[in-house]
């Protein structure tokens, strides 16, 4: 397994109104990201929130690249990101709390995070296709290109894994800085990874080498 240190090459916030970042997706142009009560898009060249959608946002956040995926609860809504309007919802697995939330491979991935485990979501029904494991808390899960990556969050420190899909082995990792927490996690389709920071209020940018 490959091990290095995480490298963060930018900060976004804190933001006005916003306590916490939750989940965090990307759709090639803005950062959305859930403060708990709504969902925000971030301009990174400029760093300022252009919008919100006003919908409960308290976990991960997908993107499919036509609409956003957002953890509710109990359930995944699906939102069409132009007009905000909630389209449908589909069931959450009952795992003691979602936290990561992520488009790849047709399918939504979700975090399962008190139970360590990550699921793969059928997008149309809600029924769960697949379990991976995990040894830590998961809290983001993001795909970039064929690579399955999630954040892990626990007795004060966090780390980056890329796990392989199909048994869930993790094979690297990117270590955080102490106390610099991971909430979110998404990926910009090459080698920036953009980390939600939980309480702190701020999305932290990480470079992949």
């Amino acid at each position: 397994m490959k091990k290095s240190t995480a490298h963060i090459i930018h900060e976004y916030g804190p933001f006005p109104e916003t306590s916490s970042v939750h989940g965090v997706s990307y759709d090639g142009r803005h950062i959305w990201f859930a403060n708990g009560d709504r969902l925000l898009a971030l301009d990174p060249s400029s760093g300022k929130t252009l919008r919100s959608i006003e919908v409960p946002a308290n976990a991960g956040t997908a993107f499919d690249g036509r609409h956003l995926f957002q953890v509710d609860s109990d359930r995944i809504q699906k939102i069409d990101p132009d007009t905000g309007r909630v389209l449908g919802t589909i069931p959450l697995p009952d795992n003691g709390g979602t936290s990561g939330l992520a488009w790849g491979e047709g399918m939504l991935w979700a975090g399962g995070y008190k139970d360590r485990k990550i699921y793969q979501i059928d997008p149309d029904t809600g029924a769960v296709l697949r379990v991976l494991e995990s040894n830590r808390f998961v809290t983001g899960v993001s795909w970039t290109g064929d690579e399955l990556w999630h954040g892990t969050w626990e007795n004060g420190t966090s780390e980056l894994r890329r796990i392989d899909p199909d048994t869930g082995e993790v094979l690297e990792t990117l270590e955080m800085p102490p106390d610099t927490g991971v909430s979110g996690l998404e990926s910009d389709g090459g080698n920036l990874l953009f980390c939600g920071g939980g309480d702190s209020g701020k999305i932290r940018v990480v470079r992949r080498e």
